[in-house]
């Protein structure tokens, strides 16, 4: 069999467009896969248990704990870009204590949150203003949730090592498996044994333990030059601090974009229940596009990080060329799909009038303005490849998170109803790609004059 010492590293020697897709494709499909957890959970609860159920597993409970798991998500990022440069760099030793690092990140970042979680649960379900009659439910479901959240971040830094080394196959493999286990136990559980939005956060936690199980077996089986060691899983201080100095801000970024998402959720819950669940459908389908999306971003990142680390320039500034033309036609394609087909989407969720007219009243707003946030993503998850972390943050706080919590507190008072809450996203989308356009070229002909010999 071939391996990558007889072919070669394609992502630093392929095709280039042939090479992203081959590299997109799997972590679209996986991040699916990934998605299909929750909607599974969605599906089943609000078809056999009713819409205060639909709410309670969407709705605040989605969004506190994306705002958590993004947040480690994004400081793991750190590891992604630094193993995709040692990688490209063929630096075995560093890769190793890098992976050994971020492994070490993983298990005491998930005992923490999983004590802080389920202590504030209650709290933080208060804070965003949830209706009295999800209340119960919500903090059911989140607890469950928090008591497995472990399994969840192993399995996210895990997955992101594989794909900073070119391998977003396998990944993807896991949780096709754990998705259909996922979907099983959400059958047995909730429809079976009438359990309930419990059961549907059992089977989630369960079919994510699953998938932890997986990436660790595949780190700690590798014939490549990183191999995971239980006994040589810590913290390597130079390590830890240069996984955090560029993760750190990707981190605060999410928790920025979540935090802001929070406050509109709970302008959201303000409207009533129906709102709500319609938000949780709407969030589910609205799903194909973030996949799509964050699917571009890990491949242009790894593309970036492990030609940097092969001093390949040339070949990093046609990458995010053809990468935001590949994310536009996606982006295009995703919004006419949710526009001429919305309706159908939603009603795998809901049969209720009400809820499927709000529904539609969001994907009017939200849907067009997609191609917006391609240069956004891009060029952010570019800039991190390259180690620029720290104004993309701050362009991305302020352009997209600030303006939207002053667009709920100052505008939405005026006229509080669903379109003038969501307006928020395409106003923040716009005025943020007009700076990220304007940064990345700047930054661009620097970098280009400083590495490469004219």
């Amino acid at each position: 069999m071939k391996t990558k010492e007889t072919t070669g590293n394609q992502i630093t020697e392929g095709v280039i467009w042939k090479q992203l897709l081959f590299f997109f494709f799997p972590i679209m499909l996986g991040t699916l896969f990934q998605q299909l957890y929750n909607t599974a959970d969605a599906v089943v609860v609000g078809r056999f248990v009713g819409t205060k159920a639909l709410a309670a597993v969407g709705g605040s409970t989605g969004q506190m704990v994306n705002l958590i798991v993004g947040f480690f998500v994004g400081l793991s990022s750190g590891a992604t870009v630094i193993i995709a440069r040692y990688y490209g760099a063929k630096n075995k030793k560093d890769l190793n204590d890098t992976l050994h690092t971020a492994a070490a990140l993983s298990v005491a970042g998930g005992i923490l949150i999983t004590i802080a979680g389920i202590l504030l649960t209650p709290a933080m379900l208060q804070i965003m203003k949830t209706p009295a009659d999800v209340m119960a439910d919500s903090a059911t479901y989140l607890r469950i949730y928090f008591g497995g959240i472990i399994f969840v971040f192993i399995y996210n830094v895990g997955s992101s090592i594989l794909r900073a080394v070119g391998d977003s196959t396998r990944p993807l493999y896991f949780l096709i498996v754990c998705c259909f286990i996922n979907i099983f136990l959400d059958i047995v559980l909730v429809v079976g044994f009438d359990m309930g939005v419990a059961g549907a956060a059992i089977a989630t936690v369960a079919s994510q333990a699953v998938s932890a199980v997986l990436v660790i077996h595949a780190l700690m089986k590798s014939k490549d030059m990183y191999c995971l060691r239980p006994k040589a899983i810590r913290f390597h201080k130079f390590l830890l601090l240069s996984i955090i100095t560029i993760g750190l801000p990707a981190g605060i970024q999410s928790v920025m974009y979540n935090l802001s998402n929070m406050i509109i959720q709970t302008s959201l819950n303000d409207l009533g229940t129906s709102t709500m669940a319609a938000y949780t459908a709407f969030g589910k389908i609205d799903a194909i596009y973030w996949m799509i999306s964050g699917a571009f971003s890990v491949a242009i990142t790894t593309f970036i990080g492990q030609n940097y680390g092969a001093g390949k320039y040339d070949r990093m500034k046609k990458s995010v060329t053809i990468c935001l033309f590949m994310d536009f036609l996606a982006s295009v394609l995703v919004s006419a799909l949710l526009l001429f087909f919305g309706e159908y989407l939603l009603r795998l969720f809901t049969a209720d009038p009400e809820v499927l007219k709000i529904g539609m009243k969001i994907i009017h707003i939200i849907a067009p303005s997609y191609v917006l946030f391609i240069f956004i993503e891009i060029l952010s998850s570019t800039l991190r490849g390259m180690g620029n972390v720290l104004v993309p943050m701050l362009m991305t706080c302020g352009g997209v998170c600030i303006l939207r919590i002053v667009w709920i507190f100052f505008v939405v008072p005026h006229k509080p109803d669903v379109s003038n809450i969501l307006l928020c996203y395409p106003i923040s989308w716009g005025l943020t790609a007009v700076l990220f356009i304007f940064y990345y070229y700047t930054q661009q002909k620097k970098f280009f004059q400083e590495h490469q010999k004219i």
